[in-house]
């Protein structure tokens, strides 16, 4: 075999020489005769390509795959896989981030293709799975967490971005993430980098040594080794607050007031209707409004005064609520941008040259991870749901002979942020185990590879600060009833003196740790995750055709999947103030056969077709095929088309037995039509969700259309059209959907006024085949290289843009909602939002021993609607009643960042980088969950200007 213009792609693909693009875009060059002839002559490798199990000379597919190699990884500048995947324009909304630390799947991280979610997009290790974390996102969405990656060990990463069930089965509707490790190395290697902020905070430690013994050849043998520590220190967000908005829920000075839930934690925003504050809001027992306790306003008929209890006691924020409440800003105070984090990972392999024909191989990856995440302190009054329904904590009320009571003979209802319990904390601990043993080898014209793998995932979550029901409500008001719940639920409060109570607010400090100790006791559960697989897979060539050898590829696989998440202690009875029942347990066999071939039926053009069976234990058959094409009429130009068919089935989160209680943010139309101002805007709300037996596997089309085009030397243009549709969506009933349908559960004794039928308490869904999708949109990737005079090097110009022009969710119902470039769709991960165009662009320069990359990341315009056209129009609203943010936008975000490396020494390397080189500020995102008051995809406008500074030394 010899080599031909497209087939240096196999090259550029094991030399670290490309940039970020398609499977490496065809470097279709014009090149001098002497060198064109000196390629003809030079044997190239086959490999296998991500998409494919037909091993080729040429490594451009009919399918289109974006390549990142060990050189795109230094030239970002990003320490991590999670970081540099989800900075790319493929990745978008339902992606999970490490930042989310109080999310469902905190310490974990994710990537979604296409904004498809991370259950559609497959991440294989080494071209094969591994065990999900043990905590889903939203409690549903299983996926594989990018950090058990050790960085150093990567050798590239192929991103499939088209359906890829037909190779791989279940899961791949978006596309497929394989990161491929290094599979032989000698020498040995230690690399160190430290990482802060501008701000002297947010320590960055990174640590590897990787050794590599054994020559394949004249030892028969290979053994790899690689070592990695990494730690990442909180960065709080009140050490954020001269970066304007950035962590604040007091948004009053842009514009925003308490009805938005931005005008600070504490307001009182209507009649009988009160935010908790940091001293308490409690309710005239004759008039259902809310007074502070700290009131001086003769109108709250106090029978006790409470002058202990004056706001300026308690903080310093900026006051003026209108409704008399004492304000603070919870979020800016006690939550985080980042969790700490702290990661183990080791990776071993090794290969072993048993006879000429036959090579063995095993791999071991280890990976520990620990973290903490901080958020606000609970409140005393958040509703929760569990299997048995909701749990509405709103009647919860200072007895009538408690001290704090400032309507003392009588019982009050009670507003209070428990700041004297303290931020409530989780602390993750992550155990991933990856063991696998395999054969490869040629048997009768076959080449052939066979393995056995066992992966597991053990997360365990301790929490603290989280309040007991029964016993918040037993400790406030002592009623004879309260007190015996108390007592039959708790030994702890059991063993309390008779009569104790919880003092709140100014005298806090009365508490005993005894009392915290039966009110906030720290609670935990456990999950797991299995997988145990065995496969066998076969390629060859068989005949030929005008353009050359058919080839073939068969194989099958064997697949145990195991899932359990334990309910955390309490919330199987709705007894955790705020925190709703999460658990399910499921498992089953799967066993599938697959077979694919490759035709090159005229020069230049060549047809491909897959098909695979799935048989799930639990949901029955799948039948999947895919068809593409491939054509270069020219040397300079290919074009490229795929049609697949995928499927996902349904997780033991959706389809096993367990239960979901969760939180979203949606308005209340109903009491909004009413005239209650609270009500018309987003605002927290539970969501309780049972799986369903019967659901039925996600079904998909695919389609890809697409051109590579070399029209100058060193100059690469590809353009891919590419449409993905969806049926069979497994959801919950979107939540607007769900109260517009009246499917909720409500508190009529928070009323404000006649026909009030009171707030939400929770919105009654069940997981559903509901919905379909249709997502449609443009990659573009454009690369070229300009060689300087002299020995001054080369300068690489790289971009990626990805488009999404349509991201079309329909109901059972027939309506539908577009979400593209809006803040739609808040039912799925942290509420992004869906922007359309998100942009990667790069300048790099190489010359001798420095090499120098200025790279740009650019996410578009988000309309801050539910979806295109919502009648609603925008999503907030100022405190004068006018669209937020101005024009109903949230404004475009670019970082740049400065990424260098620099060799003195042989076997040296130093390096450094500046994230966010301009210091640019995250707009202002009043709607989303996933962080406060800036949208996640622009973490790095929220941390600042940050330094890393490490070396790298070979032996």
């Amino acid at each position: 075999m010899t080599e031909t213009l497209l087939s240096r792609s196999v090259r550029r693909l094991f030399a670290g020489g490309g940039a970020i693009g398609p499977i490496l875009l065809v470097q279709l060059l014009v090149q001098p005769q002497a060198h064109a002839q000196e390629a003809a002559e030079r044997p190239v490798a086959r490999v296998v390509v991500t998409g494919s199990n037909i091993r080729r000379a040429e490594a451009e597919t009919a399918s289109s795959v974006l390549t990142v190699n060990r050189a795109d990884i230094e030239r970002s500048g990003k320490s991590t896989v999670s970081e540099l995947l989800q900075t790319l324009a493929v990745d978008n909304q339902g992606s999970v981030p490490s930042s989310f630390g109080n999310g469902f799947a905190a310490g974990a991280s994710g990537i979604s293709l296409r904004g498809l979610g991370t259950a559609s997009t497959l991440v294989l290790l080494n071209g094969r799975r591994m065990a999900p974390y043990g905590l889903a996102d939203d409690g549903q969405k299983v996926f594989s967490d990018l950090n058990v990656i050790p960085t150093d060990a990567v050798d590239r990463i192929e991103i499939l971005k088209d359906g890829a069930s037909a190779i791989y089965g279940s899961d791949a509707i978006a596309g497929v993430v394989n990161i491929i490790l290094r599979r032989d190395f000698k020498g040995t290697t230690v690399r160190g980098s430290l990482g802060m902020t501008g701000d002297w905070d947010g320590e960055k430690e990174n640590y590897a040594i990787t050794h590599g013994f054994g020559d394949l050849q004249a030892d028969r043998y290979n053994v790899l080794l690689n070592f990695e520590y990494k730690r990442n220190n909180n960065i709080w967000l009140r050490e954020r607050d001269d970066r304007r908005h950035i962590g604040r829920i007091d948004l009053r000075r842009w514009g925003y007031s308490a009805q938005q839930a931005l005008g600070g934690t504490g307001a009182i925003t209507g009649p009988n209707a009160a935010g908790s504050a940091i001293n308490g809001n409690v309710r005239n027992p004759l008039t259902n409004n809310y007074y502070n306790r700290g009131s001086l306003d003769p109108a709250a008929g106090f029978t006790r005064p409470q002058p202990g209890a004056a706001c300026s006691n308690f903080t310093n924020q900026p006051q003026g609520d209108p409704g008399g409440g004492c304000l603070i800003d919870s979020t800016l105070l006690y939550n985080q941008i980042v969790p700490q984090q702290e990661n183990y990972s080791v990776f071993g392999r090794g290969t072993f040259r048993l006879t000429p024909e036959i090579e063995g191989y095993t791999e071991l990856n280890l990976y520990k991870s620990l973290t903490a995440a901080s958020t606000t302190p609970s409140t005393v009054s958040a509703n929760v749901g569990f299997p048995g329904g909701p749990v509405s904590n709103a009647d919860i009320a200072l007895g009538a002979g408690h001290p704090d009571n400032p309507y003392f003979g009588t019982a009050a209802r009670l507003r209070y942020l428990a700041a004297d319990v303290g931020p409530r904390v989780s602390n993750i601990d992550s155990i991933f185990v990856r063991a696998l043993a395999g054969i490869k080898g040629s048997f009768a014209g076959w080449e052939y590879d066979t393995a056995l793998l066992f992966s597991r995932n053990r997360v365990s979550n301790e929490r603290s600060g989280y309040l007991q029901r029964d016993v918040a409500y037993a400790l406030l008001n002592p009623t004879a009833a309260n007190v015996a719940l108390a007592q039959a639920g708790s030994p702890a409060y059991a063993a309390l003196p008779a009569g104790t109570l919880w003092r709140i607010g100014e005298n806090a400090g009365l508490n005993t740790p005894e009392v915290y100790g039966a009110l906030s006791p720290r609670i935990a559960n456990d999950a797991r995750t299995k997988i145990i697989q065995g496969d066998f897979k076969a390629t060859r060539e068989v005949g030929q055709l005008a353009g050359g050898a058919i080839g073939v590829a068969a194989g099958a696989e064997w697949r145990r999947e195991e899932t359990e998440l334990q309910p955390t202690a309490g919330t199987e009875r709705g007894n955790i103030i705020g925190l709703g029942y999460s658990a399910y347990r499921g498992a089953r066999n799967v066993f599938a056969l697959y077979g694919e071939a490759l035709a090159p039926v005229l020069p230049g053009l060549e047809v491909t077709g897959a098909l695979r069976w799935d048989h799930f234990t639990d949901v029955g058959n799948s039948y999947t095929p895919k068809a593409g094409v491939k054509w270069q009429p020219v040397p300079q130009l290919a074009l490229r088309g795929t049609f697949a068919r995928g499927f996902r089935a349904p997780s033991a989160a959706e389809n096993g037995v367990g239960g979901l209680a969760a939180f979203s943010t949606a308005a209340d139309p109903l009491r909004c039509g009413l005239g209650v101002a609270a009500a018309c805007n987003p605002a927290s709300i539970a969501i309780i969700t049972s799986p369903n037996p019967n659901l039925s596997p996600e079904r998909s089309k695919s389609y890809n259309l697409g051109v590579i085009w070399d029209p100058l030397p060193r100059t690469s243009v590809s353009v891919d059209f590419w449409k993905i549709k969806r049926k069979n969506e497994i959801n919950q009933e979107l939540t607007t959907a769900a109260i517009a349908a009246g499917h909720v559960a409500r508190d009529p004794s928070t009323a404000q006024q006649p026909g009030d039928p009171g707030a939400i308490t929770a919105v009654l869904a069940n997981y559903v085949n509901s919905a379909q999708t249709e997502v449609r949109g443009v990659d573009v990737d454009a690369r070229h290289t300009v060689r300087l005079p002299g020995d001054w090097g080369n300068i690489l110009l790289d971009g990626k843009w990805t488009y999404i022009d349509k991201w079309l969710r329909t109901e059972l119902d027939g309506s539908s909602r577009d979400f593209a470039g809006t803040h739609g769709n808040c039912d799925v991960s942290n509420c992004v939002g869906t922007p359309d165009h998100r942009v990667n662009l790069r300048a790099a320069w190489d010359r001798g021993d420095w090499r120098v990359s200025l790279n740009a990341n650019f996410r578009g315009t988000i309309e801050n609607t539910q979806f295109k056209n919502d009648p609603r129009g925008c999503a907030s609203h100022f405190a004068n009643g006018e669209d937020a943010p101005s024009d109903c936008r949230l404004a475009s975000f670019t970082t740049f960042d400065l990424v260098a490396r620099w060799k003195p020494l042989p076997g040296l390397e130093v390096f450094g980088s500046i994230e966010n080189l301009f210091d640019k500020i995250a707009p202002l995102d009043p709607l989303t969950y996933g962080a406060q008051a800036y949208n996640p995809l622009d973490f790095q406008g929220a941390v600042g200007r940050t330094f890393t500074l490490g070396a790298r030394y070979t032996f």
